[in-house]
C-alpha cells in the first residue's frame, strides 16, 4: 500500500511544545486552527498520529486525505521530545 498524505486541522494554536511533538510532520497555524500535515505509511501509522492528537488533549476540527505534496523544504516541523502536558491555546 503506498503511503497517504494526511491534513488534520486541530481548533486553536499549538504552543512550540506540542508542536514538537509531531515529528516528521508539517505543523502550520492557519487561524483560527493549526494544520497538522504530513505522509503516513498505512492504517496503522494513521491510527498512531490519531492517538497522539488525543493524548495531547486537542480538539480535531477535521481530517482529509489530501494528494501528496511538491517536495519543498517546510517552514515548521515538529521536532519531538514532548512529553509533558500540552499547553495549546485557543484562538
Amino acid at each position: 500500500m503506498p503511503a497517504r498524505r494526511y491534513e488534520v486541522r486541530i481548533a486553536g494554536r499549538l504552543s512550540p511544545r506540542v508542536r514538537d511533538a509531531f515529528v516528521g510532520m508539517d505543523v502550520e497555524p492557519v487561524p483560527p486552527e493549526t494544520v497538522i500535515s504530513g505522509t503516513v505509511d498505512d492504517d496503522d501509522g494513521l491510527h498512531q498520529l490519531l492517538a497522539l492528537i488525543q493524548s495531547l488533549g486537542l480538539h480535531v476540527v477535521a481530517i482529509d486525505q489530501v494528494a501528496p505534496a511538491p517536495h519543498r523544504s517546510p517552514r515548521s516541523r515538529g521536532r519531538g521530545g514532548a512529553s509533558s502536558a500540552p499547553e495549546a491555546t485557543p484562538g
